[in-house]
């Protein structure tokens, strides 16, 4: 038999065998390995099992391994609600009392309004928001995450869940550009280089953004707060909010393994392939490693990208909010023109304005909506305490809030991670097909949501 028969005769047998088949043939080489190791090598001591064994024996168990992720992450969230609001309020009054100095200086040289108005107004505060509103929960986010990185949990995470994606068509690997995304869906969506199956790998791309990013914690966090945890005692407050958002992380998870199962049976069918995960020992954290990395190399790149493409939103929501109208503004007449269609989803058009307005940066998104339903010509914060208030007098309900959280967790991408998608599959499509994905399932799950509410009269 020559060698292209035999070939041939492989790709035929190849169909018949098991999707097992590459784990048993991996599993037998390793209990080969160790039974010689066991022949070859002398300990000292006859330990069954090592710390490190005896950690994984826990940390990778079918039974509570993935409840001690469930928790690890809890923690993580409840560190960033907890923290990161006081930080950002100081961080905010000291870059809004910048502007207002600088806007005073521009008005005593008796420079134009309206350039005034743009330059600090518009450009700065957008700036300002973005920086007070996303630094804070990435300087705590970002080195907790590292923390389990340098510790070697993540492989850790990566062998609980590759089982899951196994079945749901991806990669195990896919579970490590996930958790790269509750950062930045743009650093997620890179980091898919790791995965060399190029389905499998734009199956991770496609559906990262269905993991929150740090730029949507903010308004997930403030509406969990103001709604949820509002009608609980002052000191469980934090516990319940950070319930929440666990809670709409975990809905997150869920699509992103069922839009990997669509997607794996649909226009990007193929043979799953398998990959060999070998846990590294655990380390002592790198306390300098973790610093640098955190918040060097990922908060200050994922927060100057943001600045960048939030200096042009804030810009155009003050072109929008300062031409005349009749009585109101362009702002709000575009977002009465958007109110029906927003009613339709369980949400109103300011809400579908901001949204839009936001795409550069999500961060944007709650000063938006309080500038519009405020009638102010510039984005506001009016203070936390006065939320609810303000949205109660805009005809928000318990349904408004529920079908803002669903829509900020499965929303299209923003401008960056757009913009990263079409470099790394080097596709218009494909970019395009990540937003007609994410943008169409916010659109049915909250349609649907708001229809069965009504339905039974809770709305």
């Amino acid at each position: 038999m020559n060698p292209n028969e035999i070939l041939s005769k492989a790709e035929v047998l190849r169909g018949s065998l098991s999707t097992g088949f590459r784990d048993e043939i991996v599993k037998s080489l390793y209990n080969e390995a160790e039974s010689i190791a066991k022949r070859a090598v002398k300990t000292a001591t006859d330990k069954k099992y090592d710390l490190d064994q005896r950690i994984d024996r826990l940390v990778t168990s079918p039974i509570v391994g993935l409840p001690i992720m469930l928790v690890l992450l809890a923690i993580i969230i409840w560190l960033t609600v907890s923290g990161a609001n006081a930080v950002s309020a100081m961080i905010a009054t000291v870059l809004f009392a910048i502007g207002d100095w600088g806007n005073a200086l521009f008005k005593s040289l008796n420079i134009p309004w309206w350039i005034t108005g743009f330059i600090w107004d518009g450009v700065y505060r957008g700036l300002a928001w973005v920086i007070s509103v996303m630094l804070p929960p990435m300087m705590i986010f970002f080195p907790a995450f590292t923390i389990l990185e340098d510790l070697g949990y993540l492989p850790r995470v990566a062998f609980n869940l590759d089982w899951l994606y196994r079945k749901a068509g991806a990669h195990g690997k896919q579970s490590l550009t996930m958790a790269m995304g509750f950062g930045c869906n743009a650093a997620g969506v890179v980091a898919t280089r790791i995965i060399d199956s190029p389905r499998e790998r734009l199956i991770a791309i496609l559906t990262n953004n269905f993991v929150p990013c740090n730029g949507r914690f903010p308004t997930l966090i403030m509406l969990a707060t103001v709604f949820v945890a509002a009608s609980f005692p002052p000191a469980l407050t934090s516990f319940i909010a950070a319930g929440t958002v666990v809670g709409v992380v975990l809905i997150g998870i869920f699509f992103t393994f069922l839009m990997s199962w669509l997607l794996s049976r649909t226009v990007l069918k193929g043979e799953a392939s398998a990959f060999t995960l070998e846990l590294p020992p655990y380390r002592r954290p790198n306390i300098g490693r973790i610093l640098y990395t955190s918040l060097l190399d990922r908060t200050l790149f994922v927060l100057w990208r943001a600045m960048q493409t939030a200096a042009p939103a804030g810009a155009i929501i003050w072109v929008l909010a300062n031409i005349p109208i009749g009585d109101s503004n362009l702002a709000r007449a575009i977002a009465d023109w958007l109110n029906p269609f927003g009613l339709l989803l369980g949400l109103d058009g300011v809400i579908l304005l901001a949204y839009i307005i936001a795409i550069p940066a999500n961060e944007i998104v709650v000063p938006t909506m309080m500038m519009v339903y405020i009638g102010a010509g510039m984005m506001i914060d009016p203070g936390p305490d006065k939320y609810f208030a303000i949205f109660s007098g805009n005809g928000w309900t318990m349904l408004t809030a529920v079908n803002l959280m669903l829509f900020a967790l499965l929303h299209n991408p923003c401008a960056t991670t757009i913009m990263t998608i079409y470099k790394e599959t080097k596709s218009l499509k494909w970019a395009t097909v990540s937003v007609v994905i994410t943008l169409g399932t916010a659109i049915i799950v909250t349609f649907l949501t708001a229809s069965i509410a009504r339905l039974l009269g809770w709305a």
